[in-house]
């Protein structure tokens, strides 16, 4: 199921305490784009009744049932992908354009 790395995590955890969101859940979104890629959302919100639960590094995930399937095997990272530069990343063996990263 769906993954998040330490990393991403302690930056989620940072991004509730300064949005006053703590104890919210962390949705997650997905969409597929005309070229068959896939795009994400993310934010905090409180789970609905019929949201599907995932917990991965002490952060509760929620999302609709719709998404599992196109989030089965994701993971979220938080990554320096240049100098200065961080961002949240998916890595999603599901979205035909992924590339997985390569070892240092």
């Amino acid at each position: 199921m769906f993954r998040i790395t330490p990393a991403a995590a302690e930056q989620i955890k940072k991004a509730a305490q300064q949005g006053g969101t703590e104890g919210m859940a962390l949705r997650l979104a997905v969409r597929e784009n005309a070229d068959g890629s896939l795009s994400y959302k993310m934010g905090f919100d409180e789970a609905a009744e019929n949201d599907l639960r995932v917990v991965s590094e002490g952060i509760e995930v929620v999302m609709e049932p719709a998404f599992q399937e196109k989030l089965e095997e994701c993971t979220l990272d938080f990554v320096e992908l240049e100098p200065g530069n961080w961002q949240f990343i998916f890595l999603n063996p599901a979205d035909p354009h992924y590339v997985p990263p390569k070892e240092h």
